[in-house]
């Protein structure tokens, strides 16, 4: 037979079982309590109205090439690489930088500074990038406003980083990206300067 203490185990399961029960029985009453007390009425028309994009290449082709950015050539020449370097740890989960290293999540960025958008071999770029009309080349302008908000510069982007909001932490990323190559791109002219100074 039974003994006294497993036959309290025993009730003491039962209690427990049977309060769970109740609990979940009126949880289910409250509910069809609530679907009777409340009848909701579907909206004649939404609170918040969203609008998608179409992400095709002819969409992405139209759209414009940007928000305007600060000047940022000025500022590059006397930009400090290495400060660049700790910045652009943001960037190396997703890029390598090596000479002939291996593409990652994003396409590896040695000699990037005035490369041909989209020629990293074995790479697959966005449709956004491939029909991106802002800019032919990776030149100083181009990752300036590409590094500020890379999906304003160029919607539809896969890339998913925010971007760099301080113009001097772009400088400072776009000089190291100078310095990553067999021969560095010559710093801008005073007449580029000038030039971006002016809007122009």
């Amino acid at each position: 037979m039974f003994s006294g203490d497993e036959i309290m185990a025993s009730l003491e399961m039962n209690k427990i079982a049977a309060g769970v029960l109740c609990a979940g029985l009126v949880a289910m009453a409250a509910g069809k309590i609530a679907d009777v007390l409340v009848d909701p009425k579907p909206l004649e028309k939404n609170a918040y109205v969203v609008t998608v994009e179409d992400g095709s290449a002819a969409a992405v082709a139209a759209a414009p090439a940007g928000p305007k950015n600060e000047p940022v050539l000025a500022l590059i020449a006397s930009a400090d690489p290495v400060a660049g370097q700790k910045v652009f740890k943001k960037c190396a989960a997703c890029h390598s930088v090596d000479s002939g290293g291996k593409n990652k999540v994003g396409p590896n960025l040695y000699q990037i500074l005035n490369a041909k958008l989209g020629i990293k071999e074995g790479f697959n770029y966005s449709s956004a990038l491939k029909a991106f009309e802002g800019a032919e080349a990776w030149d100083y302008s181009a990752l300036n406003g590409f590094l500020k908000k890379p999906k304003e510069y160029m919607p539809g982007t896969k890339m998913g980083f925010a971007g760099l909001k301080k113009v001097s932490d772009r400088a400072a990323v776009i000089a190291y990206l100078r310095t990553l190559s067999d021969s560095p791109a010559e710093f801008p002219t005073a007449e580029e300067i000038e030039k971006e100074a002016s809007g122009g």
